[in-house]
């Protein structure tokens, strides 16, 4: 395990390398990706009566999936 000057922790497992840091990152922007994702469907889904409902489930995972950033922020911050 070795720490480099971009404050990644980089360890070496079966030949490859693991960059802690650059793994949280991309869990952060997939997450964000995601999050769009529910929110734009969702309200697409609010345009017809019918429909309605499942909008809303989309906006309640999607407010959820707000949750989740900090979440992952924290964990990078404790992981590191």
């Amino acid at each position: 395990m070795e720490r480099n000057n971009r404050s990644e922790l980089t360890f070496t497992l079966f030949h490859h390398d693991i960059k802690i840091d650059a793994f949280y990152n991309f869990l952060y922007q997939m997450n964000d990706i995601i999050l769009a994702l529910f929110f734009i469907v969702g309200s697409f889904l609010f345009f017809k009566e019918s429909t309605t409902f499942y909008g809303t489930v989309l906006f309640v995972i999607g407010s959820f999936q707000l949750l989740i950033r900090p979440l992952i922020l924290i964990s990078r911050e404790v992981h590191i």
